[in-house]
């Protein structure tokens, strides 16, 4: 019962409780419809007189009237096609009199067209008319409308006096005894009411046929909206609206009232019922729950989760049983008393086992969860979350996922197919052709797919053994497909990897031993040159000779040592920049500037061309020009001599783009282009040349580390290095 009363209270407290009808909305909403036509219609009226004196026309209405169904030629084109067959076919079959008459017609609307557009005032006596007409309109129907309202309203008495004029306004009887009674005063309170009625503006023209054939071109028809020319005034009341007890049986609404008293009546005694039996509920303590039958010891086995499924579920029985309930009380017709009764008892009967049921399984929940240990036990059986993990899987791959669960739908419409094809032999054939059709061809497909797969899990065994050289061959677009091509990025992967790893081996092994080379070579100089300088009776002259070769192998070793840090400190990422906004231009033309002297000394021509646009980049000005020299230096020492070194700077889109290129001394061959950039790797693999073998590394760190990109192309002898960097 307290169930029963809270429900029925939060769904019809507000319309019910301590209200009467004449608060509800059903009631206000016909109200207020009743004052705004009372308004409109009976106490303050448009005046259709006064409202054609004011009638004004504007410029703009004058240029909408003549372009409203298009420009001056448009609209004598669009005459002209509308009488021209009309016209042909009275020209073929000799109707002389007819042809004269449509050509008079057409004359004259192409005659009054061409007038709207050459006379203001000729456009403005036609909108004054069509104006007009629409006033009268709206008079007619006001009236309409006026008798349609004292008929419905016919209920509705009022006595009320205009507070602007002092003009009363009177229907109906007063002296009877009122069931509703609503008053308005001056002080208070005053009834509002305006002159425009919505529905007698909203009429459409097209109903009056003898203004449609006077303003009509087309199928459209030109309106103009009452509310600019009618002014709604607003007016104020006060007195008495009511309506009396013998008339009000006569409302449409009647059978409302008397079906919200016997609701308000019913309502009130369930919610009476529903306190008091909040007495009975404390008194006998009903929640005392003891796990006494098999089955609540069967319930208790269950994963939590399903018991929470249950009680939920409990739940939406009983608030179904709860709507259902207070629809019967209210909105059942009682036309036979037991029936009424009998099912009402039905409905009690299964919210009493439910509510119990529910009650039941909530306390055995909560006794199966006060401890954290119960908990964690509970959600360790949690039947939802295998499910869970266990589908996610399956859509690891969507299209396995998919083509899964669309072969399970086949396969038990199959199911249920055979069933009805037993029942009803006409689904038979249907049936076998769906077999054949559907069914049978999805399972030779998912058997096909899983014979490919067994296929490439074999292939997958010999790339794990090692075995790298057989290719898995790709069939179609399947997902399986898609996994046979990974696969074959994986070996390949697998492939490129080792033959990297024991590439990185050979080099690493070639930079321990030109390291090596490089070092020892100037070491071994000083060592033997130091030894030389001991002997006493040595010559002033072969002194300083000794001294000025150790001075020599002293800064080789010096620059070779420097390059070796720097190259490996950028490398490393360690180098700090010292960005400024710099121009190429003159830094390239300062790097060729110093090394002026050895270009005219070497027996090479340099062919330098700068380009005149200003190349402006973000730069450490220093680091770049370490790059430029290095590859000027790079040029002046392994280019042929007789041959010509090309040096350019360009912009390149929103880059500059420096290349420099020579023919070598040394034979390239078919050197590796990558191994260049590699640490102490040389052209010139004897090692006859001063060279660190560090230049093409130090400078790729440089560019890279100014977010550029540097290549290097080798064609036969032709020696080329192509430098891009971000410009502003």
């Amino acid at each position: 019962m307290i169930l029963i009363g809270a429900f029925t209270f939060l769904k019809y407290g507000d319309q019910y409780f301590m209200k009467n009808f004449f608060e509800s909305d059903t009631f206000n909403s016909e109200y207020q419809t009743f004052t705004d036509q009372l308004g409109s219609l009976v106490l303050n009226p448009v005046d259709t007189t006064l409202a054609k004196k004011n009638l004004r026309v504007t410029d703009r209405e004058i240029d909408e009237y003549r372009n409203y169904y298009g420009s001056l030629s448009e609209q004598i084109t669009n005459i002209k096609e509308q009488y021209k067959d009309k016209i042909d076919e009275a020209r073929r079959s000799k109707a002389t009199s007819v042809e004269k008459v449509l050509t008079t017609k057409r004359d004259k609307k192409i005659k009054d067209i061409t007038k709207n557009f050459e006379d203001d005032n000729y456009v403005s006596e036609k909108i004054f008319k069509i104006k007009e007409k629409d006033i009268d309109r709206y008079a007619n129907n006001l009236k309409n409308n006026k008798k349609e309202f004292l008929n419905n309203y016919n209920y509705y008495s009022y006595e009320l006096v205009d507070l602007n004029t002092g003009q009363s306004y009177s229907r109906g009887n007063l002296e009877d005894s009122a069931i509703y009674t609503q008053k308005y005063d001056r002080e208070e309170n005053a009834l509002n009411t305006f002159t425009i009625n919505d529905d007698a503006i909203n009429v459409s023209n097209s109903n009056d046929a003898d203004w449609v054939q006077e303003n009509s071109l087309g199928d459209n028809v030109i309106s103009y909206d009452i509310t600019d020319m009618v002014q709604d005034k607003s007016y104020q009341y006060e007195g008495t609206i009511r309506i009396s007890k013998a008339a009000f049986k006569n409302a449409t609404f009647y059978q409302e009232y008397e079906e919200f008293k016997l609701h308000q009546s019913m309502l009130a005694i369930i919610w009476i019922l529903s306190v008091l039996s909040i007495i009975p509920l404390f008194l006998f303590r009903p929640f005392k729950f003891e796990v006494n039958n098999s089955l609540f010891q069967t319930i208790q086995k269950w994963p939590m989760d399903v018991r929470v499924l249950c009680l939920v579920t409990n739940g939406l029985g009983i608030i179904i049983d709860l709507i259902m309930l207070s629809d019967h009380l209210l909105y059942s017709y009682v036309n036979n008393l037991v029936s009424f009764i009998t099912v009402l008892v039905i409905i009690i009967a299964i919210l009493y086992l439910l509510v119990w049921f529910a009650i039941s399984q909530l306390l055995l929940m909560i006794e199966d969860m006060n401890t954290e240990e119960k908990r964690i036990r509970a959600y360790k059986k949690f039947v939802s979350l295998r499910i869970m993990k266990n589908f996610l899987n399956l859509f690891l791959s969507v299209s396995i996922g998919l083509q899964a669960v669309a072969l399970l739908i086949i396969v038990f419409l199959s199911g249920v197919g055979i069933v009805g094809a037993f029942y009803n032999g006409k689904l038979l054939l249907i049936y076998i052709f769906l077999f054949f059709t559907i069914a049978l061809p999805a399972v030779l497909i998912f058997l096909i797919r899983i014979g490919y797969l067994n296929k490439i899990m074999k292939q997958t065994q010999d790339i794990a053994d090692g075995r790298l050289n057989s290719e898995i061959k790709v069939r179609g677009q399947s997902i399986f497909a898609k996994h046979a091509a990974n696969l074959n990025q994986l070996r390949e992967g697998v492939r490129t990897s080792l033959s990297e790893q024991a590439k990185s081996e050979r080099l690493k092994t070639e930079l321990i031993t030109n390291v090596s080379h490089d070092l020892r070579t100037p070491l071994t100089s000083i060592i033997t040159y130091t030894d030389l300088l001991k002997n006493p009776n040595l010559t002033d002259d072969e002194r300083n000779s000794y001294i000025a070769i150790l001075d020599k192998k002293s800064q080789r070793l010096k620059t070779l040592i420097e390059d070796l840090f720097e190259v490996s400190k950028m490398a490393s990422g360690n180098m700090e920049l010292q960005r400024q906004k710099v121009n190429l231009n003159q830094l390239l033309q300062q790097a060729l500037g110093e090394h002026e002297e050895e270009m005219e000394k070497a027996a090479i021509d340099f062919r330098v061309h700068i380009t005149d646009e200003v190349l402006m980049a973000y730069v450490d000005g220093q680091k770049w020009w370490r790059l430029l020299d290095n590859l000027i230096i790079n040029a002046l020492k392994y280019t042929l001599e007789g041959t010509r070194v090309y040096i350019s700077l360009e912009k390149a889109e929103q880059q500059a783009q420096f290349v420099i290129k020579n023919i070598t001394k040394y034979e390239l061959g078919d050197q590796n282009v990558e191994e260049l950039y590699e640490r102490f790797k040389r052209a010139d693999t004897s090692r006859h040349t001063e060279g660190s073998g560090l230049g093409l590394a130090i400078s790729q760190s440089i560019v890279d580390l100014h977010d550029g990109k540097m290549d290097i192309t080798v064609d036969g002898d032709l020696f080329k290095v192509t430098v891009n960097v971000p410009i502003v």
